[in-house]
């Protein structure tokens, strides 16, 4: 299951039609297959929260922040590396 903050929210609304389609294909992939290479999944570095704050990749360019929590992922950003300012 997904829950999603509302900055995650307003900026995918933000996003182009193609890549919000792409976007919505990792992360399914990221529901079925957390572990996925493509999905290029890593901690955030200098964040110490619990759980951990995790980036992952829609594009070279776009990126995804979440938490992964027991039954859930919490969707935190989507966007450039701008999002890292405060993921």
């Amino acid at each position: 299951m997904i829950k999603t903050a509302s900055g995650f929210d307003k900026e995918f609304k933000k996003l182009p039609k193609d890549l919000k389609e792409l976007a919505g294909k990792k992360l399914k992939l990221l529901l079925d297959n957390p572990s996925h290479p493509s999905l290029r999944a890593k901690r955030v570095q200098g964040y110490h929260e619990e759980p951990p704050i995790m980036e992952m990749s829609v594009t070279m360019a776009i990126r995804v922040t979440f938490q992964r929590y027991s039954d859930f992922f919490y969707l935190r950003h989507i966007g450039t590396h701008e999002i890292f300012r405060s993921p």
